[in-house]
């Protein structure tokens, strides 16, 4: 099992040094799936007020429908229906 991971690991990162953005975009999700991301979340009224900001490492999760994002921050599950959610990818 090992010798599986260390080969897709090897094959994603021959294909980020590619520089194809697609490649890049890739890596990318792969890193958020594994590990998550330094982010920051916003979440704002549909009148465009601030309801709230998360900041943490986290992956986030939407629906089908786009009505609802989910990620884990600090152990603690959120949930945030019909709001609209800026998601930044602190950093570089």
């Amino acid at each position: 099992m090992k010798y599986y991971i260390r080969t897709f690991a090897v094959v994603i990162m021959f294909l980020a040094l590619s520089g194809c953005e697609s490649c890049s975009r890739l890596v990318k999700d792969v890193q958020s799936d594994m590990h998550g991301l330094e982010r920051t979340a916003t979440v704002y009224s549909t009148d465009g007020k601030v309801l709230n900001q998360y900041t943490g490492k986290f992956d986030v999760e939407v629906n089908e429908y786009g009505n609802k994002v989910k990620f884990d921050i600090d152990g603690k599950r959120v949930l945030i229906y019909n709001a609209t959610v800026i998601v930044e990818e602190k950093g570089k």
